[in-house]
């Protein structure tokens, strides 16, 4: 179950926050988890990655993602990674696709490639730039690519029937000429066939629903799943918040104060920061989380166990 029309939460009426029974008690599990990872660089980090996935897998996730490098500089890696998961793990592995630096023809043989490997799952989105310096520039169509996410949609469903989610800003994208307008290029690519859009990182209940109310005035009737990213580094998360619009509070950055040395604490932190979040999601009718794991289990698995989700023993 994921959040979608009539889901609607009024963060101003305290009883609509479990109040009772008290903050981690149990909660029944019913929901549903997805995780995104990227592609390892190293033969250190491939290891590491697949740790992560194997002690994530017993949790049964609807589905595992993995992202596509800027300007597609990690094609070959993705495509790899996510064609292992499907083949090694079985666990259903939806590939990251972008309109940066390719072709239409180019874009939709990648696509055919991912269907001939058993990806019937694509994350369509339009992509950055990437500068010399590493840092990511304005968006430049490819003079016979894609424009945006809405063509990419369009051309994926004519290579196949593909199962497509694309991206969503609650917080509104820094490109968006406003927030109607950011809803209104949501709409058009959920027109363009896409089945469900997964939220950039938020951190507050508040944003989340206050969006929902928005997309469903506008008619978009597919689920917006929230994005949920577990954080340990601030300076970091800022770094990532600057690319896509997202605000980090003031209050995050007090409660991480002192623990530079202390990385056991920061965990403790950070999970309880992100497990009470998605608490109050749970209490506004929340039942499907996408975790951005950055290719580490812990967190997102602790988390998972505080929303009462517990292992399986033949997960599929």
């Amino acid at each position: 179950m994921t959040a979608g029309p009539g889901t609607m939460f009024d963060p101003a009426r305290e009883a609509d926050y479990p109040t009772t029974p008290p903050l981690f008690s149990g909660l029944p599990g019913d929901i549903d988890v997805s995780f995104e990872f990227f592609p390892p660089k190293t033969e250190k980090m491939e290891v590491s990655l697949w740790n992560a996935i194997e002690e994530l897998k017993p949790l049964d996730p609807h589905f595992v993602s993995v992202t596509y490098g800027a300007g597609g500089s990690t094609r070959e890696r993705t495509h790899k990674t996510v064609a292992r998961i499907i083949a090694e793990a079985g666990l259903p592995a939806a590939a990251h696709l972008t309109c940066v630096n390719a072709s239409k023809k180019e874009t939709q043989r990648i696509a055919e490639h991912y269907w001939e490997a058993g990806v019937r799952h694509i994350v369509a989105l339009r992509g950055d730039m990437p500068r010399e310096d590493g840092t990511l520039g304005p968006f430049e169509p490819h003079p016979d690519g894609y424009a945006n996410a809405e063509e990419l949609v369009r051309g994926l469903k004519e290579v196949a029937d593909f199962e497509i989610s694309v991206s969503a800003y609650p917080e509104c994208h820094p490109d968006a000429q406003s927030p109607q307008a950011e809803i209104d290029y949501l709409k058009r690519k959920i027109d363009a066939g896409a089945d469900r859009a997964i939220t950039q990182f938020f951190f507050s209940p508040e944003t989340f629903f206050a969006f929902l109310e928005k997309t469903d005035k506008a008619g978009i009737d597919v689920p917006i799943v929230p994005g949920i990213l577990p954080i340990t580094n601030v300076a970091k998360a800022r770094e990532f918040a600057g690319q896509c619009g997202a605000e980090i509070p003031q209050w995050m950055d007090n409660l991480f104060e002192g623990l530079d040395q202390r990385p056991a604490a920061r965990q403790l932190v950070s999970a309880t920061i992100a497990a009470e979040m998605c608490r109050r999601l749970y209490a506004g009718g929340i039942r499907h989380y996408h975790f951005y794991t950055l290719n580490r289990a812990d967190l997102a698995y602790a988390i998972c166990h505080l929303l009462g989700m517990r292992p399986t023993e033949n997960p599929a």
